[in-house]
């Protein structure tokens, strides 16, 4: 039986998901609720339906279309409908079930850009090792197919899912979020004791990681913070590159999408200025860590 998994999104030309030209395949679901996510559609494993309200028009088709006759919100078995009847195309679902084959497929189409640049393809998410079997044989056949492989994690799975994966990828990007364990819980909504534990045990298995590091106003744009980050990672053997990556406010629209209110702490948040970003990165230069900020290459 063929492995499958659930896609909510494969972007070609992602230039900042790893090395060269990249196609980035998002898999849904993950477990933290960071509440500046910046893909907030990846979070619950299923498909949903998403509706953009600047596109509705209220014209009531999508209630008409849908096979239980209420609000499609409700007792909604994604059978698409309201969807196929929206005249606005606001209505859509996220997510999709696809095979290893199907996915496969799609990454090859973009064999010539990885051949010419260096390039690959980077399972991200959500969480991509929130569906480890999907995972561990996308990342087998990119193998099969010489297709360098990247996975962005931000270790929030088993130790045992994360080294059964570590000799099949050839590059880790490693989210680092926070090394207060309080603070760490208070804005993802989950512990780092495990998340550290992991890139400990990936650094000892694994000989090319990036970290990536959101800088979050008011919760890890602190020096103190930013230097006991660069101190970890000049400790952590096998880290290659340091990405200290802006926090941006482009997530705040999405959560209305899916019917969830705006996560309130701080959605109306500034941009860290460029200043303290470069500040940020010359405490992990000062351990001899390349440090590239967003954006940049």
């Amino acid at each position: 039986m063929a492995v499958t998994g659930t896609v909510f999104n494969i972007q070609r030309y992602s230039l900042y998901d790893g090395p060269g030209v990249r196609t980035t395949v998002f898999l849904k679901g993950c477990p933290a609720r960071c509440w500046w996510c910046h893909n907030p559609e990846s979070q619950l494993p299923p498909p949903e339906i998403a509706c953009s309200q600047n596109r509705c028009i209220a014209c009531d088709a999508c209630l008409l279309a849908c096979q239980n006759g209420i609000k499609p919100e409700a007792s909604c078995t994604l059978c698409a409908a309201c969807c196929d009847a929206c005249p606005t195309g606001a209505r859509e679902i996220v997510g999709r079930e696809m095979t290893v084959g199907e996915v496969l497929t799609s990454v090859l189409r973009d064999r010539m850009f990885f051949e010419d640049s260096g390039g690959g393809v980077t399972f991200s998410g959500g969480e991509p090792l929130s569906q480890p079997e999907f995972l561990k044989e996308l990342l087998v056949q990119c193998k099969r197919h010489e297709i360098h492989s990247a996975v962005d994690t931000a270790g929030l799975c088993s130790t045992e899912q994360l080294l059964a994966i570590a000799p099949l990828a050839d590059l880790f990007l490693f989210d680092l979020k926070c090394l207060d364990a309080e603070r760490h819980l208070s804005g993802t909504g989950i512990g780092n004791r495990a998340i550290l534990g992991n890139l400990e045990r990936l650094a000892g298995a694994h000989d090319n990681i990036w970290l990536r590091i959101p800088v979050v106003p008011g919760f890890n744009d602190s020096a103190l913070e930013m230097q006991n980050m660069a101190t970890l990672a000049a400790e952590t053997p096998g880290v290659r590159q340091v990405w200290l990556l802006p926090y941006h406010a482009g997530w705040a629209a999405k959560p209305a999408r899916f019917g969830k209110e705006e996560p309130a702490p701080m959605a109306q948040a500034k941009a860290p200025p460029r200043e303290l970003l470069e500040n940020f990165a010359l405490l992990f230069r000062a351990k001899g860590l390349d440090t590239r900020i967003g954006g940049e290459k």
